[in-house]
C-alpha cells in the first residue's frame, strides 16, 4: 500500500526543525507525530537535492513538492533530453563564480518545457551521485594540492649488476581538474618528500593556495583534529612558496578521496604497464613513470569527455600562483637553550652564536642552510648571520652585549700587546702567549685584562718579576700571577719595615766594644 502523502506544511516543519532548531530525528517525529522512518526518508532526500535550505522560503509548494515526488528520472522526457548536458554543467561548476542557479537560467532560457530550478538541482545532484562524483568536495581551481605515497613500491637496480632497490611512489593531484603528478623517491624521508612536492609545482608551473597531505611524518609531526603539529621543514617549505599547509583530517576518507583515487589509478596505468620492464637507476625509472603519467593525463575522461591536461589548461591553470625565481634552500631546524653568555652553538659546526642577551636561558630554534643561520624565539625572528664553520668560534653583535659587556668588545689583540709592553718585556711575552694560546683570541681577554690591571697595585718592576716567575715554571694564568705578586709584595714589605738597617755616622761620643770590657 502507497504511503499517504503528507501536507506540505508538514514537510517545511520537519526542515524548519532539522536546519533552524536543530532537532534530532527523534524529537522532530515527536513534535509533528510523523514516524522516524519518514523524517530521515525527507531529510535525506533533502540532503541529496543539493539546495541550501533558505532556498526553500522563495518556493512554492508545487515546486518544493517536486523534490519528493518518487517519478523516475528513466522515464522523464524531459530529464532525457537534460542528460546530455550534465557533463558540461559539472565541468562548469569547477569554474570560479559558476552556480547551478546560474546554469540553471541558462539551461531554462533555451528551453521552454525546463525544470524548475529544484527540480534542475535535484536531477543534477542524482546524476552526479551515479557517476560517483561528490559535491561535498567541490573543489575551486588553484586552491589545493592533494599529496601522498602509494603503498606499494617500484623497482629498480642500482647499475647493471647493482642491488635491487624499492622506491617510493609520491603522488599529488590537483582538486579542480585532477591534473596529477608521480615520481619514484629514493624515501618518505622530510627532505625527500619536501623536494617531490617542489617537483609537483614545478610539473604544473605554478602553485596552490593549500596543499594537503595525508598525516605522514613528513609533513606532520603530530595529528589533531584542531591543531595540527607540522613539521617545521615543511612549514618552512610552505612559506618559502607562499602556500599553506592543511592536513587532511584522520579518520576522514573524503578529505582525501581524490589522492587516493589517483594512487589507484597510478597501480593501474604506471604500476601495472611496468610490472615486467628493468630499470638501472631512479633516473631511468623516473623517465618511464614520466612517459605513463603523460598518457594517463592526456587520456579522455569517460564522464566529462576531456583529458586532465585539457581540464587543468582551460580551468586551472590561470588561478595557479607564480613559482619563486629560485629552488628552496634545504633547512635544518636546532631547538637550544641560551647559554649565560647569550650564546647558542650550532651543533653541526660547532660554531657560537649570539643573541640579544635579554634571552639568556631561553630556548630558541635555530634555522639553517649552506648559507645563513637564523635564530627565532617564539616564532619571530630575533637575529640572522652569515653561516661560519669555523668550529669552537664565535659569531657576536655588539648590540646583543649588556651594557657592561661593550666595555670588552672595543679591544683588541694589538691593544693588548701595546700595553703589555709599556710595562715591560716579561709582561709582553706572557700576554702574547695566553692570545696565541687559545684558538680565539677573545677567549684570552679577560686574563689579560686581569693580569695587566695587576699594574695598578704594583710596581712595573714587580709584576715583570711575576709574569718571569710565572713564564719560568711554565704557570701563565692570572691566578698564578696575582698569586706570584702578592708573594713578592709581602716580601718586599718584610724587608723594609720588619728588619730596618740604620745607618750612623761614625763620630767622638760613640763607645766601642772596647769601652766595655
Amino acid at each position: 500500500m502507497a504511503r499517504k502523502r503528507i501536507k506540505m506544511k508538514k514537510i517545511r516543519d520537519i526542515l524548519k526543525h532539522s536546519y533552524e532548531t536543530k532537532l534530532s530525528i527523534r524529537q522532530i517525529a515527536g513534535i509533528t507525530g510523523i514516524s522516524k522512518t519518514v523524517v530521515s526518508d525527507y531529510l535525506s532526500t533533502f540532503k541529496k537535492s543539493g539546495m541550501e535550505y533558505k532556498e526553500i522560503e522563495k518556493m512554492s509548494d508545487t515546486e518544493l513538492i517536486s523534490l519528493f515526488k518518487g517519478e523516475k528520472e528513466e522515464n522523464n522526457i524531459r530529464y532525457k533530453e537534460m542528460l546530455p548536458q550534465m557533463p558540461y554543467f559539472t565541468k562548469e561548476l569547477k569554474k570560479t563564480g559558476v552556480t547551478r542557479y546560474l546554469l540553471w537560467k541558462e539551461y531554462a532560457k533555451d528551453n521552454d518545457d525546463a525544470f524548475s530550478y529544484s527540480q534542475f538541482c535535484h536531477h543534477l545532484q542524482c546524476w552526479q551521485g551515479v557517476q560517483n562524483l561528490s559535491m561535498k568536495q567541490h573543489h575551486i581551481p588553484g586552491e589545493k594540492l592533494f599529496v601522498d605515497y602509494a603503498g606499494d613500491k617500484l623497482t629498480y637496480f642500482n647499475g647493471r649488476r647493482g642491488e635491487e632497490r624499492k622506491a617510493e611512489v609520491f603522488v599529488a593531484v590537483l582538486g579542480a581538474s585532477g591534473l596529477t603528478f608521480a615520481e619514484a623517491a629514493e624515501s618518505q624521508k622530510k627532505e625527500s618528500f619536501v623536494r617531490s612536492v617542489e617537483h609537483a609545482f614545478h610539473f604544473f608551473g605554478g602553485v596552490t593556495k593549500a596543499v594537503v597531505p595525508d598525516n605522514l611524518k613528513s609533513a606532520v609531526i603530530k595529528a589533531d583534529k584542531y591543531e595540527p603539529e607540522i613539521n617545521p621543514l615543511f612549514d618552512d617549505f610552505a612559506d618559502y612558496y607562499r602556500t599553506v599547509i592543511y592536513p587532511a583530517r584522520a579518520y576522514r576518507p573524503k578529505d582525501k578521496a581524490l589522492v587516493e583515487n589517483a594512487v589507484r589509478l597510478m597501480y593501474q596505468r604506471i604500476f601495472a604497464p611496468l610490472r615486467n620492464r628493468e630499470f638501472y637507476s631512479l633516473e631511468e625509472l623516473n623517465e618511464a613513470v614520466k612517459e605513463k603519467l603523460s598518457e594517463h593525463n592526456n587520456r579522455k575522461m569517460q564522464v566529462l569527455g576531456v583529458s586532465r591536461q585539457e581540464l587543468f589548461e582551460e580551468i586551472e591553470k590561470s588561478k595557479l600562483k607564480t613559482l619563486p625565481t629560485a629552488p628552496y634552500p634545504m633547512k635544518s631546524f636546532e631547538t637550544h637553550k641560551v647559554a649565560p653568555d647569550y650564546h647558542v652553538l650550532l651543533s653541526e659546526d660547532k660554531h657560537y652564536y649570539s643573541v640579544p642577551w635579554q634571552l639568556k636561558g631561553e630556548k630558541v630554534r635555530i634555522i639553517y642552510d649552506e648559507k645563513t643561520v637564523a635564530i627565532y624565539f617564539e616564532n619571530k625572528r630575533v637575529t640572522g648571520y652569515r653561516r661560519n664553520s669555523k668550529r669552537g668560534g664565535y659569531t657576536t653583535k655588539e648590540e646583543h652585549m649588556p651594557p657592561h659587556h661593550l666595555f670588552y668588545a672595543s679591544w683588541t689583540s694589538e691593544k693588548f700587546e701595546k700595553w703589555a709592553l709599556s710595562i715591560g718585556e716579561e709582561t709582553h711575552k706572557v700576554v702574547i702567549h695566553l692570545l696565541e694560546s687559545r684558538r680565539y683570541p677573545e677567549q684570552a681577554f679577560k686574563s689579560c685584562i686581569g693580569i695587566l690591571s695587576l699594574s695598578a697595585k704594583s710596581t712595573n718592576h714587580d709584576l715583570n718579576m711575576a709574569c718571569r716567575k710565572a713564564w719560568n715554571l711554565d704557570q701563565m694564568s692570572y691566578r698564578k700571577i696575582k698569586e706570584y705578586l702578592e708573594d713578592i709584595l709581602v716580601q718586599k714589605d718584610l724587608n723594609s719595615d720588619d728588619k730596618q738597617v740604620f745607618m750612623f755616622q761614625d763620630h767622638e761620643n760613640l763607645r766601642n766594644a772596647a769601652d766595655y770590657s
